[in-house]
């Protein structure tokens, strides 16, 4: 491995983290493995800090390659909360409102769901990273400002129902999606689209692109990894 020279690394984020944070704490590692103080390191698109899974790292020069490895078809698994929605669309904040729910049956999800496969439009959510006037959108809706943004195009290749539970209100679904699809704002469209409401209590980026959850190294386990995989000068890049 030359992380020098440059490596495409995949790691399962933690829950809680944020992709800088893990981006962080693996150039904070690298640089003690190779004995230097600096080291470019970015990721391939971002994980809200309420998701785990595949986050795409790259070093030296393959951080060039990143726009290419962010545009790579995704996969989720995500749990939605029936009934009740949140103004992040997540748990990030508090309820905000609650809906009838005694109607939805698993045919009305089958029937609702078809609606969102193909080409669409999303708005995506107020606390994302969107720019408003120059200005991260999730900054100015912390701060209690109304945030309008602009619908953008985008595909769901596939979205499916793992399991419905009528009695928690529960939907697990698997998406199958291009780059700059918001599951929480996927999750609040099908809540609209069941007359009701939903927000996301649970999310897992299961792929990016070739790269699985398979492929994914714990950055608790990543000392013992570099150990495995030291750094060795003018080798052919190489993936995991």
């Amino acid at each position: 491995m030359d992380y020098k020279a440059g490596e495409i690394l995949v790691f399962n984020k933690p829950l809680t983290w944020t992709s800088f944070a893990l981006v962080n704490k693996v150039r904070y590692l690298l640089c003690q493995h190779i004995g230097q103080k600096k080291l470019k390191v970015g990721h391939a698109g971002t994980l809200d800090p309420l998701a785990t899974g595949v986050l795409i790292i790259c070093t030296g020069k393959t951080t060039k390659q990143i726009d290419i490895l962010q545009a790579g078809t995704k996969e989720y698994e995500a749990t939605l909360q029936l009934g009740s929605t949140t103004p992040s669309f997540d748990l990030e904040t508090p309820v905000d409102a609650t809906y009838p729910t005694q109607h939805i049956t698993r045919e009305l999800i089958d029937t609702a769901l078809k609606r969102f496969v193909g080409r669409i439009e999303q708005i995506p959510p107020a606390y994302s990273a969107c720019k408003v006037n120059g200005h991260r959108a999730y900054n100015l809706a912390r701060k209690g400002q109304d945030v309008e943004l602009r619908p953008k195009v985008l595909v769901i290749e596939k979205l499916e129902v793992i399991k419905f539970d009528p009695d928690a209100m529960t939907l697990d679904i698997r998406v199958t999606c291009s780059k700059g699809t918001y599951i929480r704002a996927l999750a609040r469209d099908i809540g609209q689209a069941l007359s009701s409401g939903a927000h996301l209590i649970k999310l897992c980026r299961t792929r990016v692109g070739e790269h699985t959850l398979d492929d994914c190294i714990e950055i608790d386990d990543f000392p013992a990894w570099l150990a495995a995989h030291p750094q060795t000068e003018n080798t052919e890049t190489a993936k995991i």
